[in-house]
């Protein structure tokens, strides 16, 4: 954490933050002297996030529960996140959903909740968003996955949702580089969070299983950290990373440059 520059004075909006990625984030920005808002579904697990955070740096995180697809709370999280702190500096578009199946077995209602959640709620939000980190020439990281990067048979929506994200990175990065504000996302391989348990409806042992074998599909011989990608996230958020926009940064152990052997 000392190699990485401080956030000190920046605002942060965390979406996502009742868990893994989004949990570990905030806490980590916490610790570098931000402070953050931070949104999720579960007020239980958003409170333990919000606890750690203060632990931290004794300031009490703003919290506002609710479910990203709905335009009247993405609406509601950007007002009152710049009533409460007079401003936005960094916007984490991390929350998002895992649905598994291919072609033949993926329904048009659960292509429809994956690209709600993963890919039309990040275009909203950021779009409210913006006016605001122009303000402060902010910046984005958008936490995309290495299934935007490489295909994986069996996640069609999901990789579908995570390409856009890339696409929709580079595409702003673009059209916000004259108002100095930064857009990139990080691309994490298999990561242990609860991700794989929601979403794909994986058990304890089939879990452990799925670890096991991922062991073997990321070049580093081992799966990744929740703190591992939230270091990334910081730095890009920060003025270390003052000259990098529009990019792609994979958290993966070398996934995505592993070929099949």
């Amino acid at each position: 954490m000392s190699s990485i520059a401080r956030l000190d004075g920046k605002v942060a909006l965390i979406t996502g933050a009742s868990s893994g990625i989004g949990a570990g984030t905030a806490i980590l920005f916490c610790k570098l002297g931000a402070e953050v808002a931070i949104t999720g579904r579960n007020v239980e697990n958003l409170s333990r996030t919000a606890d750690e955070c203060e632990k931290n740096n004794g300031k009490k995180p703003f919290i506002l529960v609710g479910d990203l697809t709905n335009e009247d709370f993405v609406k509601q999280l950007v007002e009152e996140t710049v009533t409460h702190y007079g401003r936005l500096d960094v916007l984490v578009n991390n929350a998002g959903m895992v649905k598994i199946g291919s072609i033949e077995t993926t329904s048009l209602e659960q292509y429809d909740e994956v690209m709600n959640t993963n890919v039309r709620s990040v275009y909203h939000l950021t779009m409210l968003a913006v006016p605001h980190l122009t303000k402060t020439q902010g910046r984005i990281v958008n936490v995309s996955s290495v299934n935007g990067l490489r295909p994986l048979p069996g996640m069609l929506a999901y990789c579908l949702a995570k390409s856009a994200i890339d696409q929709f990175t580079r595409c702003i990065a673009l059209e916000l580089a004259p108002k100095q504000v930064r857009v990139n996302s990080v691309n994490p391989g298999v990561i242990i969070t609860e991700i794989h348990k929601r979403g794909a409806g994986m058990d304890e042992e089939t879990y452990q299983r799925f670890l096991e074998m991922s062991k073997r599909t990321h070049a580093l011989g081992r799966v990744g950290q929740v703190e591992e990608v939230a270091n990334t996230i910081a730095f890009l958020a920060s003025d270390s990373a003052s000259f990098i926009t529009g990019a792609q940064v994979p958290v993966d152990g070398g996934m995505h440059a592993l070929s099949p052997r």
